[in-house]
């Protein structure tokens, strides 16, 4: 992708469907885009071809690249297509395994990345968080371990912390490169143990935001995730990062302050899912200035408006910029 000077430089870091809703609302906006993904992965075609292939999971890496993707619906369909039958290709998704031959053909899974990007026109760069076969793990609050990161929610116990194996994997050098050149990075939406921490908890990623002179925005999700979150706050999701981490990672956090319909708030409570209270006084205590507005866009299921929230974060950065420029 051709750079752009005049345009701000953001920086998307997360995984699963969050990011992917973000990334399609931002790509709408003169902005450069770099998305860094969680390479945790281990649950169905991902986890299959990462256990055969010993490569880094492909599917949060995949709807990264459809969603910023400037291209026809039907090459969308074909490369999300998800084969129903076939012996061994049952399950398994053809974006995912285009992504794993073009590693094969390339012999790198970041070029891999590359190379799909341009085929697919999109618009951004994306990058692995680190090109090591990484392990998520779960200590909860019994003591006992949890091994990957699709066996996580299911536990039904509380998580204490999350790691990784090996630890401090190494983190994908140009990812890092974005971040120190960036004007905004944005963590999240997304899920908090198995889809943001990830991406924080390999070596140096966490640092390098830190001591980014660039604005740090935390999106926060909407409703809880049972397993991982369960009647969480905002101000505990921050908390959580802040554990793992350290302190002091993020300026902003954009919260929803509207109440989805009735009719989903019981669908997501038959699953043991709430909407996530804006406690702002406790953001506050955390030295995190929070920003609250009407983020939902639903239909039969709750999603961020990545429109509205794209806004705001470009508002954000280019008021950091001015301030920077002495405007």
């Amino acid at each position: 992708m051709k750079r752009n000077k005049q345009y701000p430089r953001i920086v998307c870091i997360g995984g699963g469907t969050g990011l992917s809703v973000l990334l399609r609302g931002l790509k709408k906006f003169p902005v450069e885009i770099t998305a860094i993904v969680t390479v945790a992965d281990d649950g169905g075609s991902s986890g299959r071809l990462r256990n055969d292939l010993q490569m880094p999971p492909p599917g949060d890496i995949r709807n990264v690249l459809i969603a910023m993707a400037d291209t026809e619906p039907l090459l969308e369909k074909v490369f999300q297509h998800r084969f129903q039958n076939g012996n061994g290709l049952a399950g398994h998704n053809l974006g995912n395994l285009m992504i794993a031959a073009m590693q094969e053909i390339t012999g790198d899974f970041t070029t891999a990345i590359k190379e799909l990007s341009r085929v697919l026109a999109i618009n951004g760069r994306v990058f692995p968080a680190s090109e090591q076969d990484v392990v998520l793990l779960a200590e909860m609050i019994d003591g006992s371990i949890v091994k990957g990161e699709s066996q996580i929610p299911k536990a039904g116990k509380k998580i204490r912390r999350v790691f990784l194996h090996p630890p401090s994997p190494k983190p994908q050098e140009e990812a890092i490169e974005a971040i120190r050149e960036a004007d905004g990075i944005v963590v999240g939406p997304g899920s908090l143990y198995t889809s943001i921490l990830p991406n924080l908890l390999v070596k140096g990623m966490a640092d390098e935001i830190r001591k980014s002179n660039a604005c740090k925005i935390y999106i926060c999700n909407i409703m809880t995730q049972h397993g991982e979150t369960d009647r969480f706050s905002a101000s505990d999701h921050i908390r959580v990062i802040y554990d793992h981490v350290g302190p002091d990672l993020f300026d902003f956090t954009l919260l929803n302050n509207e109440v989805p319909p009735s009719f989903l708030k019981e669908r997501y409570a038959s699953s043991q899912q709430n909407m996530v209270l804006p406690d702002v006084e406790e953001i506050m205590r955390l030295g995190c200035h929070p920003l609250m507005d009407n983020l939902l866009l639903y239909r039969s299921l709750v999603r961020h408006d990545a429109y509205r929230i794209s806004k705001h974060i470009l508002r954000i950065v280019r008021g950091r910029l001015r301030e920077f420029q002495g405007v």
